[in-house]
């Protein structure tokens, strides 16, 4: 796995709370940094809706600033957020309509069968080992009761490696990392503290050994998500059809790993 020490998970976990604390505007990524992040939003929130119609108690896992948590609560949902990095949960505070904890996703602090539904928008892709992977979705699923659904997001490596070789001189100082990434998932070392980049197929085989049921794995922003993260000035014509894209494409094996994110659902 490469001898980068964010390659190792307690350098990850150090990481995520410099990079998340202080380095990187969460906050805005699914809202103003660009039309990707909203694409990504609003088809989450969709399938988190329709799946588990309020009003529901949900559980969003890594849930960073309070963006989902917030718009779900709204909607009429009782949401509980957990995030390892305490200024962020700190800043999901200020909305006042959902409870706020700092936690870790590998170790829930909450009774069995808490929750109608559970969201991971975040931690699989800083999980290095397969085995915290799993143990991730194990406690996702534990808390969430007999019936609910159980939601979590995935980088897939094959939209990760696009953006590597976008700069064609990525594969000539590095092509070692550009193989490690294509071939187990490896990020290449980066600002961007990742643990883990995902096939869709893998995610799916993750999420049943895990023990959920009924799973699916659907692309997020389609395959003009890559496209809507560079450019600066979107229509809303233009956003709409990239929507409509993703919505059509998010179940093809062949174009959904070209999502900038990938959505698995499990039920319980």
């Amino acid at each position: 796995m490469g001898n980068h020490p964010r390659r190792h998970q307690a350098g990850i976990d150090a990481a995520i709370q410099t990079y998340y604390g202080e380095v990187f505007d969460e906050d805005a990524r699914l809202t103003t940094r660009s039309a990707q992040g909203r694409l990504e939003f609003e088809r989450t929130q969709e399938i988190v809706r329709t799946a588990t119609p309020a009003p529901a108690r949900l559980l969003d896992v890594g849930g960073g600033t309070g963006v989902h948590a917030a718009a779900l609560a709204r909607a009429g949902y009782e949401v509980t957020l957990i995030d390892p990095v305490a200024s962020q949960v700190k800043t999901a505070e200020k909305y006042g309509t959902f409870e706020t904890l700092v936690g870790d996703a590998r170790t829930l602090d909450f009774p069995d069968d808490s929750f109608d539904a559970v969201l991971l928008a975040g931690p699989l892709y800083h999980l290095v080992g397969r085995t915290d992977r799993i143990r991730a979705l194990s406690e996702a699923r534990r808390v969430c009761r007999p019936g609910g659904f159980v939601h979590a997001a995935a980088i897939p490596r094959f939209s990760a490696i696009a953006v590597a070789i976008l700069p064609w001189k990525a594969l000539n100082p590095a092509p070692d990392a550009v193989l490690d990434l294509i071939r187990r998932g490896d990020p290449a070392a980066g600002r961007f503290p990742a643990g883990h980049f995902h096939t869709s197929e893998e995610l799916h085989e993750e999420l049943v050994a895990a023990e959920l049921s009924n799973v699916s794995v659907v692309g997020l922003e389609g395959p003009a998500g890559l496209a809507l993260e560079t450019v600066t000035k979107v229509s809303e014509e233009d956003f709409q059809a990239a929507k409509r894209l993703a919505v059509l494409f998010q179940d093809s094996s062949q174009i959904r790993d070209l999502s900038c994110h990938v959505l698995g659902t499990g039920q319980v």
